[in-house]
């Protein structure tokens, strides 16, 4: 339950806000001084508490200032990497994590000091998207593991909340996702691959929305132990919808040059009206069956988990959903 102070920022940062607030007819207006210190909670500062200073006019102009900076310093990062690799067969990705603590309150007080300018009112993840949607970068989010359930009421943490892969989708990109924590069990492989094909497998062409890549974190002992490998192997065939691997396939085309350079304002268009996320079905339709490791039991045919799996191969035209 930690937010780092918004005033550790470097000298040349500074400089650049007072010349920006300067612009806009505000020369006296310095970086928030009431954020509070590094373990205090939303509500023991002025600026994240409810109706607190984040939603004054100064307190949006220097959230929109720094989230604003972040973008524009990864699209500059991203034109660059275009350049090296254009023509390779490379994927250029960027990573989102998921500050997922503090979601619940009105602040998102986690988030905005992140530089994830995110309320219940403005998408601080979708203009992200359409700034990578002109490189053809893909969007690498994280906690893809992580149930609401299973976090601490105090941090006011909602992992599935967070609506990442909704505005990657609707920015036409290849979203790609990894877990955040090391788990063996049915439970946490079950809530990625229901992330990774929201509304299961599709009999009559691929998924609308599908993770183009997963990431694995990490190979340690404990993943190739007992019944720890049983799960893994088992999820990795749900994650390809039981397909045979495929040599042949080759998902990733030649890098083309970034597309024309997008205004900060163009870009910002993205961020509002906010819309509602796209549905998840709440159970995957291909769950991992087994014993539970680290994360509990999977659920039982009551929880909508249970059963036997049928093959779907050749429901899917040879498609791959995702890759591991």
């Amino acid at each position: 339950m930690v937010i780092p102070r918004h005033r550790r920022i470097h000298k040349y940062l500074q400089a650049d806000f007072k010349a920006a607030a300067a612009m806009v007819g505000h020369p006296e207006w310095e970086f928030p001084r009431d954020a509070g210190q590094y373990n205090d909670t939303p509500q023991r500062t002025r600026f994240f508490v409810d109706n607190g200073t984040y939603l004054t006019e100064q307190g949006r102009f220097f959230l929109a200032w720094y989230s604003n900076n972040l973008i524009k310093h990864g699209d500059k990062i991203l034109d660059e990497a275009n350049k090296v690799f254009l023509g390779h067969r490379v994927q250029l990705a960027i990573k989102i994590s998921g500050i997922h603590w503090w979601y619940k309150v009105p602040s998102h007080a986690a988030e905005i000091t992140a530089g994830y300018y995110n309320l219940h009112d403005r998408d601080g993840y979708r203009p992200i998207a359409r700034m990578l949607k002109r490189h053809r970068a893909s969007l690498n989010f994280t906690c893809a593991e992580m149930r609401d359930s299973e976090q601490s009421s105090q941090a006011m943490s909602a992992p599935e909340e967070l609506q990442v892969l909704s505005a990657g989708w609707r920015e036409g990109l290849n979203m790609a996702c990894e877990n955040a924590l090391p788990r063996y069990d049915p439970t946490a492989y079950n809530t990625i691959l229901r992330n990774a094909r929201p509304h299961g497998i599709n009999k009559s062409g691929p998924p609308e929305h599908k993770l183009f890549g997963f990431t694995y974190l990490r190979l340690l002992n404990q993943l190739v132990e007992g019944q720890n490998y049983v799960n893994f192997k088992t999820f990795v065939d749900r994650m390809h919808a039981n397909l045979p691997h495929d040599p042949c396939v080759d998902p990733v085309a030649p890098l083309q040059r970034s597309g024309p350079e997008l205004t900060i304002e163009m870009i910002l268009q993205a961020a509002q009206p906010k819309l509602d996320p796209f549905p998840f079905e709440e159970h995957t339709d291909l769950p991992v069956q087994g014993l539970g490791g680290i994360g509990g039991d999977v659920e039982g045919p009551t929880g909508g988990m249970g059963g036997e799996v049928q093959d779907p191969t050749g429901s899917m035209g040879g498609e791959l959903p995702a890759t591991v």
